[in-house]
């Protein structure tokens, strides 16, 4: 038969002191003496005693788990931003509980079933739902360029800089020499702004953009028939500009498929700077907007919302960098 684990009982008991100053001592607080708190520790050490984090947690009013909210596995700028929450919040103990709600079945609606387990916050990837506004919720931070309503700027805010990323794209298009662009679109919050500040900024410049209408899913499938479309009505077109890394790989395989050769033929942008886009046999050349850093920074102001920080809501836009590969060069002479 198996030794019986020692209890918090067993603790007090050898320590010479009450239940309730063993849980004192084991939240850490600073009510309890130095002698009590030295014979407490003595006696978890020869007893072994291991203390249940979750009641631990409980008893201090927090469960240390934060409800992340997304709203597409498939987009692999979820998978950096969820590593940067991770690195930030994980040190401190606090676990990730993520729910996609473009795949979630649960007949509980997400943001119940989160405070329903009495998250200490949430890391908000989508447009914030309705349920997210009143009073009674934990602390919030939104995470890349969203619809925040008006009665939720108490939120805090971390993306990178959108508009900034698509006016970086045309003006490399641009300096390559392209003058007719094709933009395949995505109705997210950030690809509107991407696409925005692409179309502005190239049309200053002076070159001609047709983009996607309506909203794409993020795949590789509608990349496909985005580009193909977009070059089937405008065969001059010399560079794509996809909204994201996932389009733009399909963008390329309809390149490959219409026999137009990437670069030399047509140039490829993406946006996101994915795993996907520095693989080797893709080598894409894209927007990095820092998506780990966005996460990393979340869980940073999380953290210390979580910790009773009072300052103003935070509004944080990091600046994107271009990261040139191999999918992009100049204008042939002819185009």
């Amino acid at each position: 038969m198996a030794a019986r684990r020692p209890t918090i009982y067993d603790v007090a008991k050898a320590a010479g002191v009450s239940k309730s100053l063993v849980s004192l001592v084991l939240q850490d607080s600073p009510k309890v003496g130095d002698e009590s708190r030295r014979a407490v520790q003595e006696a978890i050490a020869a007893l072994g005693y291991r203390p249940s984090r979750a009641a631990a947690n409980l008893a201090a009013g927090r469960t240390r788990v934060v409800g992340v909210l997304i709203d597409d596995f498939t987009n692999l700028w979820f998978v950096d931003m969820v590593r940067g929450l991770h690195a930030a919040l994980g040190p401190g103990g606090y676990r990730l509980s993520v729910v996609d709600i473009a795949t979630d079945d649960q007949a509980e609606d997400p943001v119940e079933q989160f405070l329903s387990m009495r998250v200490d916050g949430m890391v908000v990837g989508t447009d914030p739902p309705r349920a997210l506004v009143g009073d009674g919720l934990p602390p919030i931070v939104v995470v890349g360029t969203r619809e925040v309503p008006a009665d939720g700027a108490g939120f805090d805010a971390v993306a990178n800089d959108d508009a900034e990323g698509g006016r970086l794209v045309a003006r490399h298009l641009v300096e390559l020499g392209h003058r007719r662009l094709g933009h395949l679109a995505a109705g997210s919050g950030a690809g509107r702004a991407r696409r925005a500040a692409f179309e502005a900024e190239a049309r200053s410049l002076g070159a001609r953009v047709v983009s996607t209408a309506g909203v794409m899913p993020v795949s590789d499938e509608a990349g496909y028939d985005g580009a193909t479309a977009l070059l089937a009505e405008d065969p001059g077109i010399t560079a794509l500009f996809a909204a994201n890394d996932v389009l733009a790989v399909g963008a390329l395989a309809a390149a490959r498929d219409l026999g137009r050769d990437v670069p030399a033929d047509l140039s490829v942008v993406g946006y996101d700077d994915t795993s996907l886009a520095a693989a080797r046999l893709v080598g894409l050349t894209t927007v990095d907007d820092l998506s780990f850093e966005v996460g990393r920074r979340s869980g940073a102001l999380l953290l210390d919302r979580m910790r009773g920080g009072a300052a103003a809501p935070s509004r944080v836009r990091l600046p994107p960098e271009l990261t040139v590969r191999g999918t992009t060069a100049p204008v042939r002479g002819d185009s």
